[in-house]
């Protein structure tokens, strides 16, 4: 491994794709280390990786090891990662701590697109992304992702935002931020468990070669956000939309009903699905990452030309 002055430590297999033009994807950790239950964490972030390696696009997965930032996990350090209960969640706020403690984290959107940025990375396949929180307009509580993704020019392919955030809310802070959100062969902006969550998009794009005219055209404008790429999960794939909607109506309630706040919210009502839709919410969330994974490869790809 060779690492940078800036102790961010980059595999040598993806610095020399980088140097070298070939295609790269940057993964994020914290769909394994937080996101999927054991075994099929590890299962997943494997194949994510042998995914891409099909295509012909090398594999980024970012994360943070004994405290250094990572671009280009091995395999060892993924199933190490993947294995222990004790890993930090990591956002771009969190790496210095992190670094500092010599701690082992598994890293959000904002911090994995972060690294991959600085490691001249120009895609990140993700599952789904963060945004406002409902009640945010008292609790103030937004996600990091959408005010870093504002100031780090990548391709970030996802299928939304999680189901149970304000998306009327945080399509809102895109526009304000200078995010453009551009929907891949759809103007209707997916709700990550289901392909519509109700809310339209202005722009769609038909090829990954139209997603590497945008990204070429910001980047000769020196403009510094990322684009989001909205990928909806296959219809005969998604959770069924009314079901959805039953089941988050019950989880807010008992959330409510329990007094769960602030940090606690997300796992507990990530958690509520998974119980109530005896597992099939984890099916569709792996669906979703394996389709984001492929296209991802196919938008590296067609940078490359």
């Amino acid at each position: 491994m060779s690492s940078t002055r800036t102790s961010v430590t980059i595999s040598e297999e993806v610095a020399g794709a980088v140097a070298g033009g070939r295609p790269v994807v940057a993964l994020e950790s914290t769909i394994f280390t937080h996101g999927l239950p054991r075994p099929r964490n590890l299962e997943v972030a494997l194949e994510a990786e042998e995914r891409l390696r099909s295509q012909g696009v090398v594999p980024a997965t970012i994360g943070v090891v004994a405290g250094v930032p990572t671009v280009g996990l091995s395999s060892e350090q993924i199933t190490s990662l993947s294995h222990d209960g004790a890993v930090r969640k990591v956002s771009l706020r969190d790496l210095p701590v992190a670094a500092a403690l010599r701690l082992d984290g598994g890293t959000t959107v904002a911090a994995t697109a972060f690294l991959a940025h600085r490691a001249g990375i120009k895609v990140f396949s993700t599952g789904g992304l963060g945004g406002v929180h409902h009640g945010a307009a008292t609790s103030f509580d937004e996600s990091a992702d959408m005010t870093t993704l504002a100031a780090t020019p990548i391709v970030v392919v996802s299928a939304g935002v999680k189901s149970i955030l304000d998306v009327a809310a945080t399509l809102e802070r895109f526009e304000t931020l200078n995010i453009p959100v551009v929907g891949y062969k759809t103007n209707k902006y997916p709700g990550f468990f289901v392909s519509d969550s109700g809310f339209a998009i202005e722009y769609a794009v038909n090829s990954p070669d139209e997603v590497a005219a945008i990204c070429c055209a910001r980047d000769h404008l020196h403009i510094a956000s990322a684009i989001l790429l909205a990928n909806p999960v296959a219809e005969d794939k998604q959770l069924p939309p009314a079901e959805l909607d039953d089941i988050l109506s019950r989880a807010w309630a008992k959330a409510k009903k329990d007094g769960i706040k602030g940090k606690d919210t997300t796992p507990f009502l990530l958690d509520f699905i998974q119980r109530e839709t005896n597992g099939r919410s984890v099916n569709a969330n792996i669906d979703v990452y394996r389709s984001n994974v492929s296209l991802g490869g196919e938008v590296a790809i067609a940078l490359t030309r």
